[in-house]
């Protein structure tokens, strides 16, 4: 078991990769803003500049929401250039530079600043409207005088750090002994089992478990079973295309609903690593059957409306949107309208105000009432948050924002964390602290969270002072000490072997109560190793229950990831297993031959060993992206093969690792099949799906070098996101000596692809 020791290092090893990578963040930011003149912001997509106030008004919370705009003044279009401002970002709005020369930025880690700049979260975006939402505290003696000409600008965001730290140190005082030498109160039995405290505890049978849906497979049943009778803690391996929200929704409904097996229903908190994961969920469960409305599952989705999809029964369901429907709401609501009425007239775009808003002692004393009104609103709308959140079955956040003030004092029977093999562990045990139990769902065979820290030098230095840790399992010698390499210590091991699902009796024997080694806190070598990760690396098999049928890839395509990856449990329904080009109504050839080629033929390889396609780096030093001409006008000219065949350009994806060929295939193929055609990273991928995958590999180089490919996971989904068709163009020559893995696959490709060799074609 884990002892005290153990757990004062996993938590200080915690808080060091934190402060590392939030420091990495930081660096890049500064960096960044403090070399780039406005205009290179512009281009960079990191600022929008030449804006006017449109009008402020009032969001959840109290927060002030300012609303602006590209006045007609200044612009010919109210349309604004490409820029990264999303939901959620943090973004400051400050004085409107024209100045080609960087201008050096203050520090500032307050909400709002003195002065002209004003710091808060990016609540909305649109083609021509952003709307910054700047929590003002009432106690704060500044107002929001805002200039005139004014920009957004992108910074960076450690709010998210916060939370995890302030996760972090609860965990700490909570499994620690305090200074009497007592155990906190709030040690449950699932905290004990997720750091190696206590082993899990027996199963607890269900009986009479009648399915909600009676289409699930086998490995589903199982899955959802094991998940409902495990006391503390399961998770779900989901490979490509298994139906993991599937799975998930059925246990969502055997939690919440009333039944013979399940007499006490339970309130459930799901949260996931992205707003569209989570979205995801929402709308499967709005889109439950049920016999009648007192059915109906009584759900609430926390967050921005701004964050949520744009549809009407998500957007109906948001906390937002259902606090203004309650009883309570209207006395919010009139404390609101005059909050706003105040703004309006402070800002000088209030209705029937002219020119500028008030100055001197007037304006100071409309900022009083506005301090005054905010606190009222806030009192007056936490009462409706929680009545809202009382009638609640089932909540919906991300891990993130579970940790909002909404939330605050809420509890759980259940948290569900679905991709939870994308999300830092630290960041999970922002909902975990609100629940007596938890399922995990995600694959860690596909991409793991994305870690700014993980340069050479600081992966070589984490290696040195993770030495004295025990091993998960054999390093590969393609992923040790790279940038481009697998930190997950979850994938260390042979490339046939799932390390999910190696020797399951003897992970079974290990949590036996007679002659197994002890359960071992491992702390983490990287911020890549998840909750997921650890829990089957402490546990074993015994932790979790994979699902082993896809319902996406062709069985061509699904043969080799199942074989290296899956431990060759993952197979095709009957229902895909053989579904082709040839069989979409669209689909149309002029010969045999030309249906064979391009409508029959589920995997392609374009070998371009030996035709001196390089590589070209695109941009200064090592930082560059790569690109390949050569790669794509073979990409581009087999498009054009299958559009003559009657593929249509929305049922093609085109992906590849690197930024610059996303940039070159974009210039190439974009003016000719315009936004329905997809091109894309590999990373942006994840999730998704097309009948048509084509993967430009861009590596070819004499010093066969092949960074991010040798990145087992992201090929594996590259190569998962294809349903009845995967291309894939490469040089052999280089990418054979990128690993066992690559070396594998390329065998593979050899002799089970189509295989066209590039020079001759």
């Amino acid at each position: 078991m884990a002892t005290e020791d153990d757990l004062r290092i996993f938590i200080d090893r915690q808080r060091a990769l934190l402060a590392k990578e939030r420091d990495a963040e930081i660096e890049r930011s500064s960096l960044l803003l403090s070399n780039c003149g406005p205009k290179l912001l512009e281009q960079k997509g990191l600022s929008v500049g030449g804006l006017g106030v449109v009008g402020m008004n009032i969001g959840l919370g109290g927060k002030t929401l300012v609303e602006l705009d590209r006045p007609s003044a200044y612009h010919a279009s109210p349309v604004f250039p490409p820029h990264s401002l999303r939901p959620g970002d943090l973004a400051r709005i400050e004085a409107h530079v024209s100045s080609t020369i960087a201008i050096k930025k203050p520090k500032s880690a307050s909400t709002t600043t003195k002065g002209s700049l004003v710091e808060g979260v990016v609540y909305k975006v649109s083609d021509t409207r952003i709307v910054v939402a700047v929590d003002s505290s009432e106690s704060s003696t500044e107002d929001l005088d805002l200039p005139e000409r004014c920009r957004v600008l992108k910074l960076a965001n450690s709010a998210t750090y916060d939370r995890m730290d302030k996760a972090i140190d609860q965990l700490e005082k909570t499994i620690l002994p305090s200074g009497d030498g007592k155990s906190s109160p709030n040690l449950s039995p699932l905290i004990q089992v997720l750091l190696g405290m206590k082993p899990p505890a027996a199963k607890e049978k269900m009986d009479n478990l009648t399915f909600f849906d009676a289409n699930l497979n086998d490995s589903q049943k199982i899955a959802v079973r094991f998940c409902l009778e495990s006391p503390e803690a399961a998770c779900i391996h989901g490979p490509p295309g298994t139906g993991k929200t599937h799975t998930l929704i059925e246990i969502i409904q055997q939690l919440t609903r009333k039944t013979t097996s399940n007499p006490n229903p339970s309130r459930v908190l799901v949260c996931g690593a992205s707003n569209l994961a989570v979205d995801n969920i929402l709308e499967r469960l709005l889109a439950l059957p049920v016999a009648d409305k007192t059915q109906k599952l009584r759900v609430t989705r926390i967050g921005h409306p701004a964050r949520v999809m744009a549809h009407e029964g998500i957007l109906g369901s948001t906390l937002e949107v259902k606090a203004t429907l309650t009883d309570q709401a209207a006395l919010a609501r009139d404390v609101k309208d005059e909050l706003e009425t105040t703004l309006g007239i402070l800002s000088g775009k209030g209705k029937g105000v002219k020119g500028k808003g008030p100055r001197g002692p007037e304006r100071r004393k409309m900022w009083d009432d506005v301090k005054a009104l905010r606190k009222e609103y806030r009192q007056r709308e936490g009462g409706v948050v929680k009545s809202v959140l009382k009638d609640s079955q089932v909540v919906l956040a991300t891990c993130h924002s579970s940790g909002g003030r909404q939330l605050y004092n809420q509890e759980f029977d259940v948290v569900i964390i679905d991709e939870a093999t994308q999300a830092l562990e630290a960041v999970c045990w922002i909902p975990i602290f609100k629940a007596k139990k938890l399922i995990l769902a995600g694959d860690p065979m596909q991409l793991p969270p994305t870690i700014l820290s993980n340069d050479k030098r600081k992966t070589k230095l984490d290696t040195k002072s993770a030495k004295s840790a025990p091993k998960k399992g054999p390093a590969t010698k393609d992923t040790a000490g790279s940038a481009d390499s697998d930190s997950s210590d979850s994938s260390k091991v042979d490339d046939n072997t799932n390390p999910m699902d190696q020797a399951p009796a003897k992970a079974a024997t290990s949590l036996s109560l007679h002659g197994r080694p002890p359960i071992k806190l491992t702390p983490p070598r990287t911020l890549e190793t998840t909750l997921f990760d650890r829990l089957e690396s402490m546990y074993g098999a015994s932790i979790k229950r994979m699902l082993e049928v896809q319902y996406r890839m062709h069985a061509q395509i699904c043969a080799f990831p199942s074989t290296t990856l899956y431990g060759a449990k993952l197979r095709s329904h009957a229902s895909v297993a053989a579904h082709l080009l040839a069989d979409l109504p669209n689909a149309h050839a002029d010969s045999e031959d030309d249906a064979k080629e391009f409508l029959q033929t589920p995997v392609v390889f374009f070998d371009t060993a030996g035709c001196e396609y390089f590589e070209r780096l695109d941009g200064d030093g090592d930082e560059g992206s790569r690109c390949n001409e050569n790669e794509a006008t073979i990409v581009h000219n087999w498009i054009v093969k299958l559009s003559e065949v009657g593929i249509t350009p929305n049922q093609i994806a085109v992906i590849t690792p690197y930024q610059a060929q996303v940039t070159l295939l974009t210039s190439l193929l974009r003016p000719k099949y315009g936004p329905l055609l997809e091109i894309g990273t590999v990373d942006g991928m994840q999730g998704r799906e097309k009948d048509v995958i084509i993967i430009s590999l861009v590596r070819s180089n004499d010093t066969r070098e092949v960074g991010f490919l040798k990145e087992r996971r992201r090929m594996n989904v590259a190569m998962t996101r294809a349903k009845r068709h995967l291309c894939v163009v490469g040089d052999s020559s280089t990418v054979c000596h990128g690993g066992s893995y690559l070396k594998k696959w390329l065998a593979w490709l050899e002799g089970n692809a189509d295989v066209k060799y590039a020079g001759l074609e």
